[in-house]
């Protein structure tokens, strides 16, 4: 993929790893636009050149307003990267949980797609174009006190898959992004194995850049034991390590 003259647009680029790919893709010489929620780091964000846009992933109006006006400024865009998310545990033996897991899958799962629903005719009349899509290294090997993060991601990958199949012949790609654990937002004090950010930032653009790019997923080093778990035989090991972490759910403490 040729990033140095791309017209890009990342949804949920106003903070962590959206936000370094963003300066990513526009340090490479593409034209780089934002969307988010949060209208102190667009602000932020316009400072430093970038379009911004506000957008809620969760209500499908402010996403079709916030298309529409991307594509008034920017009728080039050519690539969209999808990463709403939100991250929330959940102790399953509470029924309370549901309000979160419910605010998950609106945001992880239906944002995504009301997301690829909304430019999925620019980029097919286009006849050219990508999404990129993120998930996580958690699609594929479960951390469990995220369960519906888990599933949520799991589920966009799933439907990427679909989307690629799809969108066959037209012209425009479907790549996943794969993240592992990576030190965004304090992640760093409370998982001290995460990636620290320009170390995946800078692998995943390399990745990117390659000719041809990866047909399906962008895998940083970092995630392969969490994506190939189930095939190397390693995941039930995994899995019970780090079901450890249960233990951090306000209901499970001593």
């Amino acid at each position: 993929m040729d990033l140095s003259d791309r017209t890009v647009l990342v949804v949920g680029g106003t903070s962590g790893i959206g936000r370094e790919l963003a300066r990513r893709f526009a340090a490479a010489g593409s034209t780089v636009a934002v969307a988010g929620r949060s209208r102190t780091a667009l602000s932020e964000l316009a400072g430093e050149g970038f379009g911004t846009f506000r957008v809620d992933v969760t209500d499908g109006d402010s996403v079709t307003s916030a298309r529409d006006a991307v594509l008034a400024r920017y009728p080039a865009l050519d690539t969209v990267v999808t990463m709403p998310g939100v991250m929330l545990m959940e102790d399953l033996r509470d029924p309370a949980h549901f309000e979160a897991a419910e605010a998950t899958i609106d945001t992880n799962l239906l944002g995504t797609i009301r997301v690829i629903d909304a430019f999925t005719p620019h980029l097919v009349r286009r006849g050219a174009g990508a999404f990129i899509t993120v998930t996580s290294g958690i699609a594929f090997l479960l951390f469990p006190p995220m369960p519906s993060y888990a599933a949520s991601k799991a589920a966009v990958h799933a439907y990427s898959e679909a989307l690629r199949a799809q969108l066959d012949g037209t012209g425009v790609d479907v790549v996943e992004l794969v993240p592992p654990a990576v030190a965004t937002a304090g992640q760093e004090k409370v998982n001290p194995h995460a990636l620290p950010l320009d170390d995946f930032a800078t692998e995943v653009m390399h990745l990117l850049s390659q000719d041809p790019t990866p047909p399906r997923e962008i895998l940083v080093k970092g995630v392969l034991m969490h994506r190939f778990a189930e095939r190397d035989g390693t995941y039930d090991d995994l899995v019970a390590q780090r079901s450890q972490a249960l233990a951090v759910l306000p209901g499970r403490r001593p």
